[in-house]
């Protein structure tokens, strides 16, 4: 039993092996399927159409993930950690807003079922466990996060100080009606979205203007350096192991204990 267990751990939680890349990309697939048959569903003509056959749809989809969702609390070792974890919450989400759907019947209650139905999107959030590249990028924000956020203070007070001089150049008269809607037109302008709706009209403000258009083609390209000098710096690949008392799961490919809490990764090997 406690053989079949680590198998079926090997399988849902790893993709080193065969099984376990085909079970990712199986899985996948669902949700992919299951995202699109939520935005069929929202179609009128679609849904009038073909309901029966989007309800018999979702109701396999769901049975699936809720396999599943009972395999994994069963093979790890820690259940409740799981539950509560980030995928576990994740996971649990993807099954129960069509279980709900069953307790909110009647007519006064189409509308509830509706937002309740629409939490099946976050089905697409599962995909990120399944994809080497997603952990790749996510660990590369997660490690830049102190670079990233010195940068958006810095950004924070330019945008006060470009907000408070335009405001100072332009007036209420040019529709600069005060400080923070004057922050709002630099936070546009700098970003390069330019909406349009304020507009300086003083040469000192379209000067100022065209600078701070520039500066956005600069700063825009900052976070993209800091992240990806994090993903190409000392490179070192990330397996797919996962800690069975934890759950983490960035380990490095010859790493035989867990980073985090310092159990052993895989002890069914020494067997």
């Amino acid at each position: 039993m406690s053989s079949l267990k680590n198998k079926f751990y090997e399988i849902i939680f790893e993709a080193d092996t065969k099984a376990g890349k085909t079970f990712d990309i199986i899985l996948s697939i669902v949700i992919l399927v299951s995202v699109l048959l939520v935005m069929l569903e929202s179609v009128q003509h679609i849904n009038a159409r073909y309901n029966r056959f989007l309800k018999i749809a979702e109701w396999f989809i769901t049975i699936i993930f809720t396999i599943e969702y009972i395999i994994r609390i069963i093979i790890v070792k820690k259940a409740w950690r799981y539950i509560t974890s980030f995928y576990g919450i994740i996971d649990l989400m993807a099954v129960i807003p069509t279980y709900l759907s069953l307790v909110f019947i009647g007519g006064q209650s189409l509308v509830v079922i509706r937002i309740l139905r629409l939490l099946r999107v976050f089905r697409i959030l599962k995909l990120s466990r399944y994809s080497a590249a997603g952990r790749s990028l996510a660990k590369a924000l997660w490690s830049s996060r102190a670079k990233i956020g010195v940068f958006l203070f810095f950004v924070f007070m330019l945008v006060v100080i470009i907000g408070t001089i335009m405001y100072l150049i332009e007036g209420e008269e040019n529709g600069f009606k005060s400080i923070p809607l004057s922050i709002y037109w630099a936070i546009v302008t700098l970003t390069t979205v330019g909406y349009g709706d304020i507009s300086p009209s003083t040469a000192t403000g379209q000067f100022l203007a065209s600078i701070v258009m520039i500066m956005g083609y600069a700063i825009i390209a900052v976070p993209t350096g800091i992240v990806t000098a994090e993903i190409i710096g000392p490179f070192k690949k990330n397996n797919t192991q996962v800690c069975p008392e934890c759950l983490h799961s960035f380990h490095d490919d010859d790493a035989i204990y867990c980073k985090k809490c310092g159990s052993e990764i895989n002890p069914e090997e020494d067997n």
